[in-house]
């Protein structure tokens, strides 16, 4: 059986299993639409609480970003493992306390103010399209290598597919879809790197293997890696080499974004009481860790593999040639991914070789002047690939390569699902129900959902032809937007009383307004190439700091700005401050008595 046939089978079975779980689980309300009728056990929320979380950003992006840029980029497992934390502790057990079905109903009760929950919606909408562009491109990535189609043809198939499950099952078949979804994506995960793992240190666990020996040269791995990288002008892979404050605000970024990101906040609003909302939130964080525990080793590995294949003599010795690209089974995915337009290789001095090394760095510039090189010809590696690619470099059996692929791609739908699902609740609850039509029925608001989510569909699909960066850049850029606009308004309304309707709406509005623009002048307006005033570099960028990391100073911005306003206008209303306290304090609870 052919790979194609096998891919196929994987991943056809795959949806398969989602389409009838969200037949069987399609909703017939509002509160099964928006909010599982909340009846869903705390270790099954967990576990689809996972799932939606860890996005193609997490699946297919973040290890390849980790592999090309090493120290620097732990950044992001710092940053969303951190923020996770941050959600599960501040934010899930008091908004489930309070409620409501979606993130605007709360910011619109807790601040009595009809413009803030329409501040909120428009905020949630934001973020939500931004992540969901990330999830999208990660879709076509899959697709168009796996199934051998274009990168348009599997953005379309996965649309399809989103929409079965998402827009008839609303959140009880997204909850109980995401469920399988996260047992496909964490087995595709971690099978892998367990061959991986054992082939390059014999351990079988990817975590421990990291930090242990290279059997091939008996050193470290990691002491290995750093001698090959560098030794082809690449920066250690070991070692932080950017500017510090910039990572640090990155990271912030990445923190308080996750924390304010509504598709996972809305999780919490399924599971029947307070207490269930902690104890979800503790098993999703074990469940996620699996996958982050493990991508390290996925990024370190996959990089020294692939430096291997372009040298397999040593750095010291001549680099693969054409011919044994061309002929040896070891090199076919660099065949078949060149095909996808995500790899190229180019022997730009015709000499037979295809040399791999950075053409920047002073040292091999000397090098490949005396060796007759005429620049790096390994010309593309989109990071987004290296995942996918990654059981194929290793040479690992069919099947696994087939359970990638179908992993891969439940890991896109499953946040995708999530974050259409958090958008169509904004707009048929928040939007229309909320200020447009307060009258509407409830089978109309169920039908309104449903449209609101097949247009955001098709948006999203749309954009995610044309992403502003690789999938977890892009997902950086919209919890930077999160950060800088929900986060600030959900943690003022748990834990201050002080802050009124205007310094509400003030503050989202500054935080969002100040992080987009920031973001436009550096990716390009509304994401249009060509369209930016600074390049997107700590060197060129407006401030010295890049769009990625932006969201840390626009919730400063919406976090002062809200303070101010709220100081210099009427205090809030005491009914307001009682309702603020009986989320934030347990009931029945009194001061400690001295005995």
């Amino acid at each position: 059986m052919d790979q194609f046939t096998i891919n196929v089978l994987f991943v056809g079975a795959s949806f398969a299993l989602y389409i009838g779980i969200a037949v069987w689980a399609r909703a017939g309300s509002t509160s099964e639409f928006y909010a599982a009728s909340r009846g869903v056990h705390p270790v099954t929320n967990g576990m689809a609480t996972a799932a939606d979380w860890m996005s193609a950003a997490s699946f297919i992006s973040m290890a390849g970003l980790i592999a090309f840029t090493g120290y620097d980029n732990s950044s992001y497992l710092m940053g969303w493992t951190g923020g996770y934390v941050l959600l599960a502790l501040l934010l899930a057990p008091y908004l489930r306390k309070f409620g409501k079905f979606t993130v605007p109903e709360f910011i619109g009760d807790r601040f009595y103010s009809k413009p803030a929950r329409l501040v909120a919606v428009v905020c949630l909408i934001v973020a939500s399209v931004t992540y969901v562009i990330g999830q999208m491109t990660g879709v076509g990535v899959a697709f168009g290598r796996f199934l051998e189609i274009s990168n348009t043809a599997g953005l379309l198939i996965g649309a399809c597919v989103v929409f079965a499950y998402a827009v008839f099952g609303g959140m009880k078949g997204v909850t109980y879809t995401q469920v399988a979804q996260y047992c496909v994506l964490i087995t595709a995960y971690t099978i892998p790197a367990v061959f991986i793992s054992l082939q390059l240190t014999g351990n079988p666990i990817p975590g421990l293997g990291l930090f242990g020996e290279h059997q091939a040269s008996g050193e470290p791995l990691l002491v290995k890696l750093d001698q090959i990288v560098t030794e082809l002008g690449f920066k250690s892979y070991t070692e932080h080499h950017g500017s510090t404050i910039n990572m640090v605000l990155f990271t912030l970024s990445l923190m308080i974004g996750t924390a304010g990101l509504p598709h996972v906040i809305i999780r919490f609003f399924t599971v029947p009481k307070v207490s269930d909302a902690r104890w979800s939130a503790g098993w999703a964080l074990v469940f996620i860790a699996l996958l982050y525990l493990t991508a390290p080793a996925v990024g370190a590995m996959a990089r020294l593999n692939i430096t291997d294949l372009m040298w397999p003599q040593g750095t010291d010795q001549q680099a693969v040639s054409v011919e044994q690209i061309e002929s040896d089974p070891a090199y076919d995915w660099m065949a078949t991914w060149q095909e996808t337009g995500l790899l190229g290789f180019e022997d730009k001095n015709g000499d037979g070789r295809i040399q791999y090394y950075n053409d920047a760095d002073p040292a091999m510039q000397e090098r490949a002047a005396e060796e007759g090189w005429e620049g790096n010809e390994l010309t593309n590696f989109n990071r987004d690939i290296l995942v996918l690619a990654n059981p194929e470099i290793a040479n690992l059996p069919a099947w696994v390569i087939g359970l990638v692929a179908a992993g891969g791609i439940a890991a896109a739908l499953s946040t995708a699902a999530g974050l259409l699902l958090a958008i169509s609740g904004s707009v048929a609850h928040d939007l229309f129900k909320g200020q447009l039509t307060p009258n509407i029925s409830e089978k109309g608001e169920l039908l309104t959902a449903r449209i609101a989510m097949a247009l955001s569909i098709v948006v999203a699909s749309y954009l995610g032809l044309n992403p502003p960066g690789f999938a977890a850049q892009t997902v950086a850029l919209a919890f930077g937007i999160a950060a800088a606009s929900i986060f600030p308004a959900l943690m003022m309304g748990i834990f201050s009383t002080r802050i009124n309707n205007h310094g509400a709406v003030a503050g989202m509005l500054t935080g969002l307004l100040f992080t987009l623009i920031y973001i436009f002048l550096h990716k390009g307006w509304f994401f249009i190439p060509g369209t930016n005033s600074f390049p997107d570099t700590v060197d060129g960028s407006l401030f010295g700091i890049q769009s990625t990391a932006i969201g840390a100073i626009g919730a400063v911005l919406n976090f002062a700005v809200a303070y101010a306003v709220s100081l210099s206008t009427a205090d809030t209303p005491r009914e307001i401050k009682e309702l603020v306290e009986s989320v934030r304090v347990p009931r029945g609870a009194a001061e400690a008595q001295d005995h």
